[in-house]
């Protein structure tokens, strides 16, 4: 059963088209990912999602309740952790939980009963009392997901939550994010850590220009797209490229090039022939990774946003 359904989904604004007609259901209790470069259209899709961006055209659904006539309902049952720290510096950590609860009318000792237990979580419960600037910056991300359990979400919402953590937090992180799926709670993640992904998610849409362009579990993607081995590899001599990208393509093999680099996906039994290899000066060959994939299908080259 889903928890989100997405239908038509559009978002413009003014002229440009942040996301371009996106239909994808989420499961209950799974953990879902948005991957995708800088102006592909994610955080636009999430905002629609969490009902703070209104809906182009399309519709969202949020556990059988439509996103834009029913968004008070389905916010009481979202948890959103922001990339950005909106923590309230004027209060130390217990008191941005407690004070936060109010937005859920949640009885004062019952918001404090679910905060020391979330912070217990997050291995915060030794530094309630202090100071938000206090914190390092994996607390203050830890501090944010614990804050967003406070109304116990059916649907937890994570924007980049582990983003400039060193790995022993990330680490911590990626536990307790598993820990909250075991218990039912299921994840949206919006990131580009391609291992945060593999490791967290059980479902991936990759996003460009606003379209889902690749969707399924990670290693699947992996397999579908990346083939078995990729080859990195530049022409011996300059005069012969096209000859040696035409001979690639007869022989079923696909590629990239980037400036002087060529990527070749090789497939499952697929193999250079030994002319071909002769043309070609091989500088890396390796077991393809989601990233590879997700360089693949957005392109290597750096985008202007």
């Amino acid at each position: 059963m889903s928890i989100i359904e997405i239908r038509g989904v559009v978002k413009r604004f003014g002229s440009i088209t942040a996301v371009a007609g996106v239909d994808v259901d989420i499961a209950h209790g799974e953990c879902f990912g948005l991957l995708g470069p800088n102006g592909a259209g994610k955080t636009s899709l999430v905002r629609m999602i969490v009902g703070v961006s209104p809906i182009t055209e399309g519709s969202i659904m949020v556990d059988g309740r439509d996103i834009t006539r029913e968004p008070r309902l389905i916010k009481a049952q979202l948890g959103v952790v922001p990339q950005e720290d909106n923590l309230d510096p004027d209060l130390n950590v217990l008191d941005n939980l407690v004070t936060f609860a109010r937005y859920f009318d949640i009885a004062k000792e019952e918001a404090r009963q679910r905060a020391l237990t979330n912070l217990q979580l997050f291995e915060l419960q030794d530094r309630q009392r202090a100071k938000i600037e206090e914190l390092s910056g994996g607390m203050k991300r830890r501090l944010l997901i614990a804050r967003a359990l406070t109304n116990k979400p059916m649907l937890l919402v994570l924007d980049e939550p582990t983003v400039g953590l060193d790995p022993q937090t990330k680490h911590l992180v990626w536990r307790k994010l598993r820990s909250l799926k075991a218990q039912g709670t299921t994840l949206l993640l919006c990131t580009q850590n391609m291992d945060e992904a593999s490791f967290l998610c059980d479902r991936l849409a990759i996003m460009n220009e606003g379209r889902i362009i690749a969707l399924g579990p990670p290693q699947e993607l992996v397999r579908k797209y990346g083939g078995s081995q990729i080859i990195e590899a530049r022409v011996r001599s300059g005069e012969r490229r096209d000859l040696v990208l035409s001979r690639l393509g007869k022989q079923g093999l696909q590629w990239q090039e980037i400036e002087e680099t060529i990527y070749v996906f090789q497939g499952d039994g697929q193999v250079l022939d030994q002319d071909l290899l002769s043309e070609l000066v091989i500088t890396n060959q390796h077991i393809p990774s989601l990233e590879d994939v997700f360089l693949k299908l957005t392109g290597r080259s750096l985008k202007e946003q």
